[in-house]
C-alpha cells in the first residue's frame, strides 16, 4: 500500500491520494423513479456500475503486519511511524477491516449559521431533513473517525430526484486515511441551489460514504426543500 502523505487531525488530508476528484452530473433523469422511499434505493444499473468499478487490491494486511514488514530497514520504519502517527498498533493492528464513523454533518452558507444535521441510526431522518433558499451558495462539511486499519478510496456520493426524475448525481473521492484518535474533517466544494418556480419544491435524495471495496459506512435516505426564502430560525 503506497502512502505518501499523512492524515492528521483537523482538516482531512488523504494519504497516498492526489487532490480530491469530483464528478458532478446535473440534469440527469431516470423516468422509472417515483417520489417515494422506493426511489431512494439503488437500482440494478447502479449496483452493476458499483460492481464493475470495484478495484481488486490483492491480499489485505493488518496494520501490525504492515508495521512488521521490513522492520530492519531504518528509513522505512521511520516513514511508517510518521505515516501512522500516534496509532496504537497493539490495539488496532489485528483487524483487517477498517471502520469509518461519520460523526457530524452540517451545511454551511455564507452569512448564515451552520445547519447541523442530526444523523439518525436507521439512516432515515425526519422529512424534510433541511431547507435551502433558492439561488443560495452552500457547502457540506463533515467529520469522521477511522479505526482498526487504513481505509482506502473513501468517497462521498449523493443522488437527487424531483417528482420522480433524477436531477443530480455527485461523486467525490475523499482519499485514504490511517486510524487515529483525532477525527478528520472535510468540506465539499461550494455549490449553488437552483432557482426559479420550477426549482422550488420537495426533493428526495440518497447520500452514501463508501470505500474502494464498496463497503458502505453510512447511507442516508432523506428529503429536503428548496424555498423562496430561508426558514425562520
Amino acid at each position: 500500500m503506497d502512502c505518501d502523505k499523512e492524515g492528521k487531525g483537523g482538516t482531512a488530508t488523504p494519504i497516498g491520494e492526489s487532490d480530491s476528484e469530483i464528478e458532478h452530473e446535473p440534469g440527469e433523469k431516470d423516468v422509472s423513479r417515483q417520489m417515494s422511499k422506493s426511489s431512494l434505493y439503488t437500482t440494478e444499473d447502479e449496483e452493476e456500475d458499483e460492481t464493475n468499478n470495484k478495484i481488486e487490491l490483492g491480499p489485505q494486511c493488518t496494520l501490525k503486519e504492515q508495521f512488521e514488514k521490513d522492520k530492519d530497514d531504518e528509513s522505512l520504519r521511520r516513514w511508517k511511524e510518521q505515516l501512522l502517527g500516534s496509532v496504537d498498533i497493539n490495539s488496532v493492528g489485528e483487524s483487517l477491516d477498517p471502520d469509518v464513523k461519520i460523526l457530524s454533518l452540517e451545511i454551511k452558507s455564507p452569512g448564515r449559521s451552520d445547519i447541523v444535521l442530526p444523523i439518525p441510526e436507521d439512516g432515515n431522518p425526519n422529512s424534510p431533513w433541511f431547507t435551502l433558499k433558492e439561488g443560495s451558495k452552500y457547502s457540506l462539511k463533515f467529520s469522521f473517525q477511522v479505526s482498526n486499519n487504513i481505509v482506502t478510496g473513501l468517497k462521498y456520493t449523493n443522488t437527487v430526484w424531483k417528482t420522480g426524475l433524477k436531477v443530480d448525481s455527485t461523486k467525490q473521492m475523499i482519499g485514504a486515511f490511517s486510524p487515529q484518535s483525532e477525527p478528520y474533517t472535510h468540506e465539499m466544494p461550494e455549490d449553488t441551489t437552483p432557482s426559479g418556480m420550477f426549482a422550488r419544491g420537495s426533493y428526495s435524495a440518497r447520500t452514501k460514504f463508501l470505500d474502494d471495496d464498496n463497503k458502505c459506512y453510512l447511507e442516508i435516505n432523506y428529503t429536503f426543500d428548496i424555498k423562496k426564502e430561508w426558514q425562520a430560525t
